[in-house]
C-alpha cells in the first residue's frame, strides 16, 4: 500500500496504490514503479466499485469544458461566515503565517525546508496528529495533501466518478465515518495552526487510466470532484453536528502533488487555470532553485544522496530501496535503514545549507512501513533542523508566497548555483 492504510486496518477491502520511486547510479535515471498491499506482496489488479445509487449526482463530465471555479454562498451564524451547506467557513486571514520579506542586496537566502503529507488521513496510527504537533513544537508549518475520497464515507462512494474509470472505483480504500471525523478536526487544526491543506486529488489512480494518461479535461473533473469533496462532506456524510473547515478551500486551495507523480504535463494547464501557485509532481530533480512550468512554480522531489547513488526526497522511495516490494522487510535491518535514510535526508540538508540555500523538499506518508521507521528519521529531522539559524520549515504555499516577492533577477542568479556551490554571498547577489 503506499499513501494509504486507509482505514487503519478495519477495512474488510484493500485497495492499492502505487508509487514511483526513482533512484540514480552512475548518472543514470531508472524509474521503478511498485505496487503493495499491506502485507508487503505483490499488488494484485486493481478493483472497481459500482453499487451507484439513485441518489448519487455525477460531477461535470470529464469531456466538458472546464467551467470557472463556483463561490458557495455564505450565510453568518453569529461568530463565522459559513460557506455552502456549512462544510467550511471564512474566519479570516490564516493565522501563524511567514513574514515574506525580499532579500536585500547581497544578503544570503533563508534555508527553506518543506514537509509535505500525501494523502492526509488520521488512521488508527494518529501519524497525522503526531506530527502536527511536532512541527508546532519545532517552530515549523507543513503542506498536508488531501486525498478528497477521505472526507466521503465509503456508502458514497458512488458518487466519485472517476476519469477512465468505474463510478465509485479508486485504488485506495474508502474511509470509515471515525476517520473522517478524526480527520477533519485534524485538519481544521493544522490549518490555525498555519500548515497548507493542498490536495491529492481522489482516487490515488497510477499506470495505465491513471493521471499519465488523463486529459486536461479529466484532470479538471478530477479537480472539480476534490473541491466538492472538501466543500459538501455535510451533505455527503451527515455529520450535521461537526464544526466547518475553518477556512474556503476554493480560494485557498493553492496547489496539490498527483499520485505516483504522473500526468504533470496535462495537470498544469487545468491548474493554472484555477489560479493555483504551485505543482509538486515533478520527480527526480536536482536540489535547485525553483522556476516556474506552465505559469506555476514547480515544486519537484528531489535527489538526495543514498550511499554511492542518489534517491528521491521520499520515504517511500527510501523504502524501494532497502527493502523492495515490502513494506515489512528484515527487521534486524530496521535500526540501519532508519540511519541510511535520517542521514540521506541530513546529508541533503547540508548540501544546501551549507551551498546555495536551494529549498529542500521532502516528502511523506502517513505510514508504518518496516516498523514506522520512515516516521521516526522524519521526526529527527524535523527536531534537527527546523530550530537552525536561518532554517524556515515552511509549507509549499508559503514558499510561492516568499518567491514571487523576490527580484526575478535574484532568482535567476540562484538558479544558476550548484547545490553545494557556497558564493560569496554580498558579492554574489549585488
Amino acid at each position: 500500500m503506499s499513501d494509504d492504510k486507509r482505514s487503519g486496518g478495519s477495512r474488510s477491502r484493500t485497495r492499492t496504490a502505487q508509487v514511483a520511486a526513482v533512484v540514480v547510479a552512475a548518472g543514470a535515471a531508472t524509474a521503478l514503479v511498485v505496487g503493495l498491499t499491506t502485507g508487503g506482496s505483490p499488488a494484485p489488479a486493481q478493483q472497481s466499485m459500482s453499487g451507484t445509487t439513485g441518489a448519487d449526482t455525477p460531477p461535470p463530465s470529464a469531456a466538458s469544458s472546464p467551467s470557472p471555479r463556483p463561490s458557495p454562498s455564505a450565510t453568518w451564524d453569529g461568530q463565522v461566515k459559513v460557506l455552502g451547506d456549512g462544510s467550511t467557513s471564512d474566519t479570516g486571514p490564516q493565522p501563524n503565517q511567514l513574514k515574506i520579506e525580499k532579500l536585500k542586496p547581497g544578503e544570503k537566502p533563508p534555508q527553506f525546508v518543506v514537509f509535505s503529507w500525501d494523502g492526509a488521513l488520521e488512521n488508527d496510527d494518529h501519524l497525522f496528529s503526531r506530527f502536527r504537533k511536532l512541527a508546532k513544537e519545532n517552530r515549523a508549518t507543513m503542506t498536508f495533501f488531501l486525498t478528497g475520497i477521505y472526507l466521503l464515507p465509503e456508502e458514497k462512494h458512488g458518487l466519485y466518478r472517476p476519469p477512465q474509470h468505474d463510478p465509485g472505483s479508486a485504488a485506495i480504500s474508502f474511509p470509515t465515518d471515525k476517520h473522517v471525523k478524526e480527520t477533519l478536526e485534524q485538519l481544521r487544526e493544522a490549518w490555525k495552526d498555519g500548515d497548507e491543506i493542498g490536495t491529492h486529488f481522489n482516487g490515488h489512480f497510477c499506470g495505465a487510466k491513471g493521471g499519465g494518461d488523463w486529459s486536461t479535461d479529466e484532470w479538471r473533473s478530477e479537480i472539480d470532484q476534490a473541491y466538492s469533496f472538501v466543500t459538501n462532506w455535510k451533505t455527503n456524510t451527515g455529520f450535521a453536528d461537526e464544526a466547518p473547515l475553518p477556512f474556503d478551500y476554493r480560494k485557498d486551495l493553492a496547489g496539490g502533488r498527483a499520485p505516483c507523480l504522473e500526468g504533470q504535463k496535462n495537470l498544469i494547464p487545468a491548474a493554472k487555470a484555477l489560479g493555483w501557485r504551485y505543482d509538486a509532481s515533478s520527480p527526480g530533480e536536482f536540489q535547485v532553485w525553483p522556476s516556474k512550468t506552465g505559469g506555476v512554480w514547480n515544486f519537484p522531489l528531489q535527489l538526495l544522496p543514498f550511499g554511492n547513488s542518489q534517491v528521491l526526497s521520499m520515504d517511500f522511495n527510501f523504502l524501494a530501496n532497502q527493502s523492495g516490494d515490502s513494506t515489512q522487510g528484515d527487521p534486524k535491518k530496521y535500526n540501519a535503514w532508519e540511519k541510511q535514510t535520517r542521514e540521506g535526508y541530513l546529508d541533503g540538508f547540508a548540501r544546501v545549507y551549507n551551498g546555495s540555500r536551494a529549498p529542500l523538499f521532502i516528502g511523506n506518508h502517513f505510514e508504518t512501513w518496516n516498523g514506522g521507521i520512515y516516521m521516526q528519521a522524519v521526526e529527527d529531522v524535523m527536531k534537527g533542523v527546523c530550530t537552525k539559524e536561518d532554517v524556515r520549515c515552511v509549507s509549499f504555499k508559503e514558499l510561492a508566497d516568499w518567491l514571487d516577492a523576490q527580484d526575478p533577477k535574484v532568482l535567476d542568479q540562484l538558479r544558476r548555483l550548484d547545490p553545494a556551490q557556497a558564493p560569496d554571498w554580498p558579492t554574489y547577489l549585488k
